[in-house]
């Protein structure tokens, strides 16, 4: 046996075995290494020469030095610390600190065990599971009468008093199950949820999408399944929260297992919202289609199913007021996509038969709107218009779908007996002079409209928008595509005294300093019938086609020369026009941005017309711009809103921002000057001054081919525009244009001076009436005395009959024919395109508006048309008969 097998002796001289050897091997350390405490090593592996061996047997040295925790497999240590992890010693006590594994060093100590893990896991679950258990028993399932009573959005008066309390229950109706089409509930089934017949009522992916989100900040998105949209409905919450969706996510389960899936389908068609105010199919089949639910078709279906999506956006009757990307075109579209998609994915789903479905090849247009009874009158239209103003200035984000839903109280700006006051004024005019059956040629189609507008404040404290909300859908108190006329040479005069007049020897730009501010009472112009207008600079305008342009005057007046402040009040238009060209087109236009008009209102280019009024802005704004004036140049935004609660919490509040746009010495004398208009005897505006001898300042308008006729004027206190015009805007008309209003009433032509002065003057009587009189601050003298449209200054003007002979001026004998009708000249080819540059914006003639809004670009080419109105002096003279010899309003 090889000596490295050998058994080792048995101990020697009363050393011993067994538990002593035992003990005094664990004291040595382990292996087969020498004992080190001896200090020197073994020669070899022959029989040790110690008289006291180290063990007594490999199992008891073993069990001994596990016991003692003492070395390691090879080598290890005395009595002292042994090598590696092991240490000597007894076991050491464990520590919270030393907590999850005691046993372990360094960062296995913190390293939980898969033990841990499995046991932290497993209890999670099941306190997760407990806290579920809870939460659904204690959840209760939506009540369908709850569900069905939405709430109503409150409108308020300026003082606090209720104006008309819309939504609610007034257009909902629960139907049955068997009321309900199949085909209804297919539709949504194939666009909403396919698996709704067999899933448990909710989708987990859809939740998990929607938290994560939410977690990140952005919108949630959808998946809801039918059960949970029924559950959203139901509980009348929309928030985004955690809260709601956890509350969603177990009231849809419940319902799933509770609730058969007809009654999830008759709750969820039953409180959705469809639009105009329809909550519940059965509302929704009456509103678009005049009949019960129970009769629709499957396109009918496919159609109200598309409404789910987002009627604002799907609605083909179009919401402009909105959103400009919500118009009528674009929402037909949109429907028509998604309503042909709905009806094809019934077929895939096996919902709908090939040879159903290839009979409903034509969009089901549905009816036009009909408005509630309540709304009826002018408080239709102040709603509409409160709605708008505040989904569009809202800083929380509240949609019409929002509104739609309830629960607002909006506190508006409306006076209540200044639009009753403003709405008698209108139905009396139009009593006592227009009769349709009377004149049926001249007397049908017409409109007005009107706004009312405090200066200090920007509020709108009345309109009239038409005869009926309920029957007469455009708001004529917002753009209708009317043309302002004369009414517009205010701004012409405001950039004249704030900007000046070019000096002919330099180029077209030119700072303030090298301009001449204008003086309204120092300055002559040239006020010649058919004045041939020119650039600043002396150059004759002509257009792109090289034709040169004669502006006319209301009547063919002709004045040889008259001051800014004449011309004004007797309403002449060339001498506008060249003042316009003089200060520049473009300086006009921001002169009235600045006070208060919008720039789509105003077209674009240099035709000089634009300062007699081709633009097209509404009587809100035109009201707003002259409060501008009245309020020393100070410009504030007209608005319709006040403040608006939820809940009894305010979550809007209107800011005004004043902008200092005039000086307010340009303010004081553009207002002396329309007060000359109104209070001086030959002023276009005589008819509207007030009873009480209140000072007004105001301005007449007419336009080219008598399309349209204002009076803007204010007081101290109060702005107000009155429109008319005749304009075929029933909703079924698609083919809209403006008509000549020669003959309308009885007379024989419709002059701002006319029917909207004295309406003007009817209502501001009543408005004003117990107001403080206050005077217009006197103007300070500003700035020089400019000639234009040809006068010199050291020259007398040329007279009129050496300026109007045919045979004199070739330039007319250009444009002119012999005819003594100028719309048969050579400038009036019906081929030739109408717009800006051929002078056709005469009011609308032979054109489309565009609808609300829209800018206007019809008209026949030069047709100035004939006058019988009375000279100057009688106050009722206005030049919009024809703007230019090829083209342009007048005033």
């Amino acid at each position: 046996m090889s000596e490295h097998r050998r058994k080792q002796p048995p101990p020697q001289g009363g050393q011993g075995g067994g538990r002593a050897a035992a003990r005094r091997a664990a004291q040595r350390p382990a292996g087969r290494r020498a004992d080190p405490s001896r200090g020197v090593p073994t020669a070899s592996h022959t029989e040790s020469s110690d008289p006291e061996p180290s063990y007594g047997g490999r199992a008891e040295a073993r069990k001994a030095a596990q016991r003692g925790r003492g070395g390691g497999r090879r080598g290890g240590g005395g009595p002292g610390p042994g090598s590696g992890r092991a240490r000597g010693g007894p076991p050491r006590k464990k520590r919270i600190i030393d907590y999850p594994r005691h046993d372990k060093d360094g960062w296995q100590r913190w390293t939980p065990s898969w033990k841990l893990v499995t046991g932290l896991f497993i209890g999670f679950l099941g306190s997760l599971l407990a806290a579920a258990t809870i939460a659904y028993s204690l959840v209760e399932e939506p009540k369908m009468s709850l569900a069905a009573q939405a709430q109503n959005n409150v409108y308020l008066w300026d003082d606090g008093s209720q104006m008309v309390a819309t939504g609610g229950e007034t257009n909902r109706q629960i139907v049955g199950i068997e009321q309900i089409p199949a085909a209804m509930q297919n539709a949504v089934i194939s666009a909403e949820n396919k698996t709704f017949r067999e899933d448990s009522g909710v989708d987990p992916m859809g939740i998990g999408r929607a938290v994560f989100n939410m977690a990140r900040g952005g919108q949630t998105q959808g998946g809801s399944t039918i059960t949970q949209q029924f559950v959203k409905n139901a509980m009348l919450n929309q928030e985004q929260t955690y809260t709601r969706k956890v509350k969603e996510l177990f009231i849809s389960i419940k319902v799933g297992a509770d609730m058969e899936k007809p009654e999830i389908m008759e709750g969820y068609l039953n409180t959705s919202y469809y639009g105009r105010g329809a909550y519940g199919i059965q509302a929704a089949a009456r509103t678009y289609y005049g009949k019960d639910s129970k009769k629709l078709n499957p396109s009918e279906c496919a159609f109200l199913a598309t409404l789910l999506k987002g009627a604002t956006y799907y609605d083909p009757n179009g919401n402009p007021s909105i959103d400009a990307n919500a118009s009528e075109k674009d929402n037909t579209e949109r429907a028509t996509k998604r309503w042909k998609w709905i009806l094809n994915e019934m077929v895939k789903d096996g919902h709908l038969e090939e040879a159903e479905r290839a009979k409903y090849d034509t969009f089901p247009m549905p009816d036009k709107p009909k408005k509630d009874a309540q709304l009826s009158g002018q408080v239709g239209y102040l709603v509409d218009l409160a709605k708008a103003y505040f989904i569009n200035n809202n800083e929380e984000g509240y949609t019409a779908d929002d509104l739609d839903e309830g629960g607002f109280e909006i506190r508006t700006t409306f006076n209540r007996k200044k639009v009753e006051a403003l709405n008698k004024a209108v139905t009396d005019v139009y009593k006592k002079n227009i009769d349709p059956d009377k004149r049926p040629k001249t007397d049908t189609h017409v409109q007005f409209g009107g706004a009312s507008v405090e200066p200090e404040t920007g509020k709108i404290v009345a309109i009239y928008g038409g005869a009926d909300a309920t029957k007469h859908f455009t708001n004529n108190a917002d753009q209708t595509g009317a043309q302002v006329g004369s009414t517009f040479k205010p701004y012409v005069l405001a950039a004249a005294m704030r900007d000046g007049v070019r000096d002919p020897k330099l180029g077209p730009e030119q700072s303030l300093d090298e301009r001449t501010l204008v003086s309204p009472d120092k300055s002559r112009y040239n006020g010649k019938n058919k004045l041939k207008i020119k650039e600043y600079n002396g150059d004759v305008w002509t257009n792109e086609d090289g034709k040169e342009w004669l502006q006319r005057n209301d009547g063919d007046e002709s004045w040889d020369e008259i001051d800014l402040r004449k011309a004004m009040k007797v309403s002449a238009n060339s001498p506008f026009v060249q003042l316009g060209m003089d200060v520049g087109i473009p300086q006009v236009r921001q002169a009235a941005v600045d006070a208060g008009l919008l720039k789509d209102s105003l077209p674009g280019g240099d035709n000089p017309s634009f300062s007699i009024g081709i633009s097209d802005p509404s009587a809100i704004r035109m009201a707003a711009s002259y409060a501008t004036f009245a309020d020393n140049g100070t410009q504030r935004e007209p608005y319709s809103v006040e403040e608006v609660k939820k809940k009894g919490v305010p979550v809007f509040k209107h800011k005004g921002k004043a902008k200092n746009n005039f000086d307010a010495d340009i303010a004081h004398n553009v207002t002396d000057v329309l007060k000359s208009v109104v209070m001086e005897k030959g002023g276009t505006g005589t008819s509207a001054q007030l009873p009480d001898g209140r000072e007004v300042a105001g301005k007449t308008g007419t336009t080219d081919g008598n399309k349209s006729a204002w009076f803007v004027g204010y007081t101290p206190q109060l702005s107000t525009a009155i429109d008319m015009y005749r304009l075929d805007d029933n909703a079924e008309n698609k083919n809209r244009e403006f008509l000549e209003m020669f003959g309308t009433g009885g007379q024989d032509k419709i002059h701002g001076a006319s029917f909207p002065a004295d309406i003007w003057q009817d209502y501001m009587t009543v408005a004003m009436k117990g107001k403080k009189l206050l005077k217009f601050p006197e103007p300070e003298p500003i700035g020089e005395g400019v000639y234009g449209g040809g006068l010199k200054s050291e020259e007398p003007a040329p007279s009129e009959s050496a300026s109007e002979s045919a045979s004199s001026d070739p330039s007319e004998s250009a444009s002119e024919s012999a005819s003594s009708d100028p719309s048969e000249s050579a400038t009036t080819d019906p081929t030739e395109s109408c717009d800006q540059w051929n002078g056709c914006e005469d009011g609308g003639a032979n054109g489309d508006p565009g609808g609300p809004g829209g800018q206007n670009s019809g008209g026949v080419i030069g047709g100035p048309g004939t006058s019988s109105s009375p000279p100057p002096e009688t106050g009722d003279s206005e030049g919009g008969n024809g703007g230019g010899w090829i083209g342009g309003p007048g005033g």
